[in-house]
């Protein structure tokens, strides 16, 4: 299947059906409200637990000081904490991190997990669009989004509020599912995702819609060497893409300069 235009502002798709743009937030805040109490579930289904090791790379790929320097990160969409506590687990006291997540339903999820981590002066989540960030320009050291941008209506917006929030010096990373590039783990993995991955979500989580859309959500996003661009596009500088298990997900990084 051909991939689409991913900077068309007028329609654009939710899963394999074509919507306008103004109507996919919207749908997507659905799904996200049915999965936010088994998100990492979702992930481990998706990935087949992979996501962990991803995550780990890219937490490590952020260059966290492990003094008491000050050092502010943002996680976009990542309601849940994931990221935020992973950063947290491998930094020093000097780190603060902001998670920013449009879906109250996820935010709630990772309040939850850090107070249990004794770690809420440590995480400030927020509500808000990826595409009009409510920060400062020039705020944090460091701006990850892990298996969200995807999910964002208009992808290079998100990707211009990313780096004008970031400081000089600073750096972007997106961790996503890509196009696979081995001859045969394609044909493996496209079994696996529509055949087997919503059925596991019907039966693990009792509902197999949410995890029809991801999977064809994935399929819908543009490769890494496509992505990459899109990040140079926006600004970026000294732009890098890194595939993941044969190109199952891919790590993109970016400075601003």
């Amino acid at each position: 299947m051909d991939r689409p235009d991913p900077t068309h502002d007028e329609d654009t798709h939710f899963g394999f059906s074509e919507v306008r743009t103004a109507e996919k937030q919207g749908l997507v805040d659905k799904v996200f409200h049915k999965v936010a109490s088994r998100y990492d579930l979702m992930n481990d289904l998706m990935s087949g637990g992979l996501h962990r090791a991803w995550k780990a790379a890219m937490v490590t790929a952020i260059a966290l000081p492990k003094a008491a320097r000050p050092f502010k990160m943002l996680d976009v969409a990542g309601g849940t904490g994931d990221i935020a506590f992973r950063a947290l687990k491998q930094s020093g006291a000097g780190v603060d991190v902001t998670v920013l997540d449009i879906n109250g339903a996820m935010l709630a999820v990772g309040k939850e997990r850090a107070a249990a981590r004794r770690l809420s002066r440590r995480v400030e989540f927020v509500q808000g669009n990826a595409e009009e960030l409510p920060f400062p320009d020039r705020s944090f050291d460091a701006v990850t989004i892990a298996f969200g941008i995807r999910n964002v209506p208009r992808i290079p917006k998100a990707l211009k509020e990313m780096r004008r929030v970031l400081k000089p010096g600073g750096r972007a990373l997106v961790l996503e599912f890509s196009t696979v590039d081995v001859p045969g783990l394609d044909k493996v993995y496209d079994a696996f995702s529509f055949r087997v991955i919503p059925q596991l979500g019907k039966l693990v989580a009792g509902d197999a819609e949410p995890y029809q859309y991801l999977v064809e959500s994935i399929r819908r996003f543009p490769d890494a060497a496509t992505f990459a661009e899109m990040m140079r596009e926006a600004g970026f500088e000294q732009v890098t893409a890194t595939p993941m298990t044969g190109g199952v997900a891919a790590l993109h990084l970016g400075f601003r300069i």
